[in-house]
């Protein structure tokens, strides 16, 4: 296979002419503001994205069609960034190749759907699932969504939800052991965390996998998706499981009870059998507030606590001990470096809540090391902001420095994450799309186009920089609610006009 171009409207067609490898079209959107550093950086996002997209045969793929690996190191599909990139926004760009990615993740174990990957934070495919109905309108992808959701919550509440304290059981973000404390590492340990119950088969947690500790991130994803199959079900018009939405009630009080640290002003990362760890994780932190976990309180505090390094939000905070150097200049893989895949729901998150400035530093310094690099790089130094891999133990060479891979998919398709959701402001919804614009000082005009949504193209001018909107013009028209329905067709003209606080 291989892509051609006519203008902005990219194809994948087969090579042998195979008619089962349909062309499938991707749309390009183009950016252009007052930043050169910030539109150069969206191009390097759309070129990191698409050299990323291959010919996979897995899954529910019965013949090989192409989706997007996870970067240039990667030869299959892994779940999380298969939803994530999804979710970012690939699903605008490329909607064909994203749905035959979430289709290459899932499995079907005894006759029933499910979906496939690292256990614990598999379901959120759940999330980036939803999120490429909102930017496709595929209702038969929808059908399919929801029935892998309903089989994985089932299984998962089986396997590893703990009723003693209404949590379930998995590791955060990471796979590495780099994220978590000294008690889930032991001399000579492999570098993957999903080792750890075989090492310690006496402190293994039973039934499930057997790691015993319950994490923000994961259990805020768990809440999500009883959320999400709720809101599929009535899409559907399908009858609704009553039970998920008294589940996700129960589950976000125990995330509030258990995992918020009122002394700290924040959640903490983890909780388990061992003990606490008040670290902050920057993407638990970003999907509680995301998600609505956090109250408008508790919102506030994580705002106001949450540790932000000069390169952006780093993955976890403070560093391990086991990593630090006398210079302070070394981190963890996972602890301490930054990740842009995080960056960009934290940029989400600081920009729905109208803090520009935030917003900017997580914007400016992402744009500025891949405009230095000409790649999106998977990890940042969080000093320097150089691109950084991270201490990590691997077995028997012990703690070693790793290199962070290139082109790494999900950290440019954050970069997209910023400009669509968080700078244009896009927010999509069943009936359509609205858009709430966070414009940081240093740009005063975005021009966004060719923006391929369900059946129309938006374009979106914003003039202006703040978050308080004067004015919305669609289609020559003045808008009072800024509402794009779900139902319109061909080019739709979008102009905004904002101004600060």
């Amino acid at each position: 296979m291989w892509l051609v171009c006519a203008g902005l409207a990219w194809g994948v067609v087969a090579a042998n002419g195979n008619p089962n490898d349909a062309t499938i079209s991707v749309g390009i959107p183009t950016l252009n503001t007052d930043h050169p550093t910030v539109n150069a950086a969206f191009r390097i996002a759309i070129g990191d994205l698409l050299g990323n997209v291959v010919p996979f045969q897995g899954g529910l793929l019965e013949q090989p069609a192409p989706v997007i690996l996870a970067g240039l190191v990667y030869d299959r599909p892994w779940t999380r960034d298969a939803s994530i990139n999804a979710w970012n926004g690939a699903s605008l760009l490329m909607p064909e190749v994203c749905r035959n990615t979430l289709l290459s993740v899932l499995t079907r174990s005894e006759g029933k759907l499910r979906i496939g990957g690292q256990y614990w934070d598999c379901i959120v495919w759940t999330t980036g699932a939803w999120h490429h109905y909102l930017y496709t309108g595929d209702e038969q992808f929808l059908a399919l969504a929801l029935e892998a959701t309903k089989n994985s919550l089932a299984f998962f509440e089986q396997t590893e939800f703990d009723a003693k304290d209404g949590l379930f059981r998995g590791p955060g973000w990471s796979d590495g052991v780099a994220a978590y404390p000294d008690e889930y590492v032991s001399p000579g340990c492999p570098m993957d965390i999903l080792a750890w119950p075989r090492l310690h088969p006496d402190k293994a947690s039973k039934p499930g996998y057997g790691i015993p500790m319950k994490a923000l991130s994961t259990n805020c994803l768990y809440y999500n998706a009883y959320v999400t199959a709720e809101k599929m079900a009535l899409e559907l018009q399908t009858p609704v499981d009553p039970q998920w939405k008294a589940r996700a009630a129960d589950l976000k009080r125990a995330i509030n009870r258990q995992l918020w640290n009122e002394q700290n002003g924040c959640y903490r990362f983890l909780i388990g059998p061992f003990g606490k760890c008040d670290h902050q994780e920057g993407l638990g932190s970003s999907y509680a507030l995301l998600f609505g976990v956090a109250d408008a309180e508790r919102a506030e505090s994580v705002f106001a606590h949450q540790y932000v390094a000069p390169a952006g939000i780093p993955c976890g905070w403070p560093n391990l001990r086991r990593y630090q150097r006398a210079d302070g200049m070394s981190f963890g893989r996972h602890i301490g470096t930054v990740w842009p895949q995080i960056q960009g729901f934290w940029a989400e998150a600081v920009a729905q809540a109208g803090k520009p400035d935030v917003f900017g530093h997580e914007l400016f310094n992402l744009a500025a090391h891949a405009s230095r690099d000409k790649h999106f790089a998977e990890i940042y130094h969080p000093i320097t902001g150089k691109t950084y891999g991270g201490w990590q133990e691997n077995g028997k060479e012990g703690i070693i420095l790793l290199p962070a891979t290139s082109r790494q998919t999900w950290a440019a398709t954050a970069y997209l994450r910023m400009i669509l959701l968080g700078l244009a402001g896009l927010r999509f919804d069943t009936d359509g799309v609205r858009f709430q614009p966070c414009v940081p000082k240093g740009i005063s005009v975005v021009e966004l186009k060719n923006i391929h949504y369900r059946k129309m193209t938006l374009d979106v001018t914003i003039r202006g920089a703040g978050t308080k909107i004067k004015q919305r013009v669609i289609n020559g028209r003045e808008s009072k609610d800024g509402l794009v329905a779900a139902a319109s067709e061909g080019r739709q003209q979008v102009t905004i006009t904002v101004h600060g606080r």
